[in-house]
Parts: C-alpha cells; sequence; structure tokens
C-alpha cells in the first residue's frame, strides 16, 4: 500500500511518499533513526505489518521540519541522498519537495 503524507501551500508541495509493502520488508527501519527531525515513526498498518508512517505531529510541518535536508538535495546541481532516503536500503521512501 502506497501512503502519502504532506500539503501543498503557496510556496510549494511538501510530500513523503512510503510504500507499505516494501517497508514491511525492512528489518531495520533505519529512517527512523537517520531523521534528525523525528519525521517517522513505526506503526502497524491495516495488515499488521510494521511500517514507517510520517508522524502526526510532523504532516503539517513538512516544510519547516524537513528544509535543512531539503537543500541537501540538489543543491549546487548535485544530486545528494537525504538521510531517511540514504537510511532506506529498499527505496521505500520517495520526497516531492
Amino acid at each position: 500500500m502506497i501512503a502519502n503524507y504532506g500539503y501543498e501551500d503557496g510556496s510549494g508541495f511538501y510530500y513523503i511518499t512510503i510504500d507499505g509493502d516494501v517497508c514491511a520488508e525492512c528489518e531495520h527501519h533505519g529512517c527512523v533513526t537517520a531523521c534528525p527531525q523525528g519525521v517517522y515513526a513505526i506503526e502497524l498498518d491495516d495488515y499488521d505489518d510494521l511500517v514507517a508512517v510520517v508522524t502526526e505531529n510532523a504532516r503539517k510541518r513538512l516544510r519547516e521540519l524537513c528544509s535543512p535536508c531539503k537543500g541537501q538535495n540538489g543543491s549546487g546541481g548535485i544530486q545528494r541522498i537525504l538521510p531517511c532516503t540514504s537510511a532506506c536500503p529498499r527505496g521505500a521512501l520517495r520526497h516531492s519537495w
């Protein structure tokens, strides 16, 4: 199951997409500890699998919370991998901003 978290405002789009099927196969859920802002948590999904989710507190604050990492994503024409994305070996996380 694909879960989309985020919003759109006058300054842009701020979305994180998590592929729950891929995430459920992960044993470590490194994205939770890799995120310096604590955006992620682990919860049971509708199929009783442990998957990463964007915390309720962070869902309306992605612009603010993710801005330090957002600057790393493509700054200076170089595509850099974000901390949470690099901690996800299976590629279950995607960002849109």
